[in-house]
């Protein structure tokens, strides 16, 4: 049975670069001092439409590798800051890619957004592009936080960005919001998560800001609450999303019945994604191997050449585990265990041995058809899931 396909795309452009972002985006914006602490942007034009041809070719190239026909599930757009692009952007996009591929009929179509003004005048005409799901980077409703962060938006914008998503007709909204943000105490955290609660999205990313490399805060690193306050700070955030029906499917991922992502859940369960754009990774199983590919990332090199791809690599077979459990243990209720199988290529009975002696070590559980962390293992995940390097 053919595997899952999704589909990645990558706009690389920001109005500006946040100092925790270690995503392949690039300042399009000319942004000079107006005066004490604000700032006034004048952006420059982006390139939408040779973006959109070099985007199109990028996917023919890809689509070429599919040993046979498999419909899109759903498509993420992701950045950068996607909604910087136009409207009519999207609609040519989605219309050309209609032409290349079958979509199945419930495809997901996500389109990351920043709550700024100029996004949000956009937000009907992604709805009417065939757009059916967005993600509002909301971060924090705190204005201290929000400045903190770097961030160009305030916290009375994130709430009209959602307004006004609702009202240009979208009914799946995922809000992202971070913890563990620079002096952050656990009562501003949940002041935080319970303002994106009381707006009733259908799916909330509630992740903790980590200092990644190639960051301005890996090099002027901010003071962080201590381990004891990030400690708290989960336990409480992980009763209030329980007590107002969100469930957590996965780490940093929580969900309104039925509401699940279903891209991210096609990413940790294994399956199949295409990435297009500049800087954009795929995963793909072809040729009998499974093999991971990604593109050039500066923007100009990527609209210069007709040949997109920047390297790829098949994933060695004793790799294999360490990969599928990377993703497939994120998810709260584990995986079933054909699963394995049939996205590895790989007998269960490979790892069988290690998965006893999880087990016995009360990092997993498992019964007749799925194998999953359990309560202890899931406070340890990082170093359950390296038990199978």
């Amino acid at each position: 049975m053919p595997l899952p396909l999704s589909l990645y795309i990558h706009v690389p452009w920001c109005i500006k670069k946040c100092p925790y972002c270690d995503f392949n985006s690039h300042v399009h914006a000319a942004v000079e001092p107006l005066k004490g602490d604000e700032l006034i942007s004048s952006p420059a034009p982006l390139p939408e439409m040779d973006y959109l041809q070099a985007l199109l070719q990028d996917f023919k190239q890809d689509r070429q590798l599919l040993e046979e026909p498999r419909p899109l599930q759903s498509i993420f757009i992701g950045g950068g800051t996607p909604s910087l692009l136009s409207a009519n952007f999207y609609a040519l996009l989605i219309d050309a890619l209609r032409e290349q591929i079958t979509f199945a009929s419930d495809i997901e179509i996500t389109l990351e957004a920043n709550p700024g003004t100029v996004d949000q005048a956009n937000f009907a005409g992604f709805r009417r592009a065939g757009i059916n799901r967005l993600s509002i980077g909301v971060q924090s409703f705190s204005n201290d936080a929000l400045q903190k962060l770097g961030r160009i938006h305030n916290g009375d914008d994130a709430v009209r960005a959602y307004v006004k998503a609702r009202d240009a007709g979208f009914d799946n909204i995922n809000l992202d919001l971070m913890h563990g943000l620079p002096m952050q105490l656990v009562s501003d955290a949940e002041a935080d998560l319970q303002q994106a609660i009381d707006l009733q999205p259908e799916h909330i990313s509630w992740y903790q800001l980590t200092i990644e490399q190639n960051t301005a805060f890996y090099n002027f690193p901010p003071t962080l609450p201590n381990e004891n306050t990030l400690g708290a700070i989960q336990d409480a955030g992980f009763a209030l999303l329980a007590k107002n029906s969100y469930e957590q499917y996965e780490v940093s991922a929580f969900s309104r019945a039925g509401r699940a992502s279903m891209h991210n859940l096609n990413y940790w369960m294994f399956g199949d994604y295409l990435g297009i754009g500049a800087g954009a990774h795929g995963k793909l199983s072809y040729q009998g191997k499974v093999t991971r590919r990604w593109k050039t990332r500066m923007p100009n090199h990527y609209l210069a050449n007709s040949n997109k791809l920047a390297g790829e690599q098949a994933i060695d077979a004793v790799e294999l585990p360490l990969e599928f459990m990377l993703n497939a243990l994120r998810l709260k209720k584990g995986f079933a265990k054909e699963l394995f199988a049939a996205r590895t290529g790989l007998d269960l009975n490979v790892v069988a041995g290690k998965i006893d002696s999880l087990v016995e070590r009360h990092l997993l559980i498992q019964d007749d058809h799925r194998i999953a962390a359990s309560g202890h293992g899931w406070l340890f995940l990082n170093d359950l899931i390296a038990e199978f390097s």
